[in-house]
């Protein structure tokens, strides 16, 4: 039998794929409400349901593009204390970056900024700011006594 799944199923499939099931477990699965029969309808309201989750994904990937193309005309400073021979004390963080993106209107957290190096070191740096999957915004970090 021929179901829609509505949930990830363990060894059977994931969420919105149609499978050929023996009719007991398919019976199961329809009883348990984790699939439904896949009949025309459920699969023309399933090509529905996936058309317009893709529109949504489109959206959001169009209004990521946005915020990357302001970010990356941003430029942010820290003053930082310094030792001898401009050694900086400790090193700037994610967290410190947000914070600032956060106080200038964007609305970033720690987790999507990507640093390849501690910045612990005085002068401008590039960080990475992955406001989607595909969409990565680079930013200036400059760091001065």
């Amino acid at each position: 039998m021929k179901v829609i799944l509505l949930e990830d199923i363990k060894k059977q499939g994931k969420k919105g794929e149609i499978i050929n099931i023996a009719d007991g477990y398919a019976n199961f699965l329809i009883k348990n409400k984790q699939a439904v029969p896949a009949t025309q309808t459920g699969v023309d309201r399933l090509n529905k349901e996936k058309a317009q989750k893709k529109a949504e994904l489109e959206k959001h990937i169009e209004e990521c593009e946005k915020i990357k193309a302001k970010l990356e005309k941003e430029k942010i400073k820290f003053q930082v204390k310094t030792g001898e021979q401009d050694r900086v004390f400790g090193s700037v963080s994610a967290k410190q970056i947000a914070t600032e993106l956060n106080n200038k209107g964007y609305n970033i957290d720690k987790k999507q900024i990507k640093t390849n190096t501690s910045l612990s070191s005085l002068g401008y740096h590039n960080v990475d700011i992955e406001l989607h999957k595909s969409v990565i915004a680079k930013i200036k970090v400059e760091l001065v006594k």
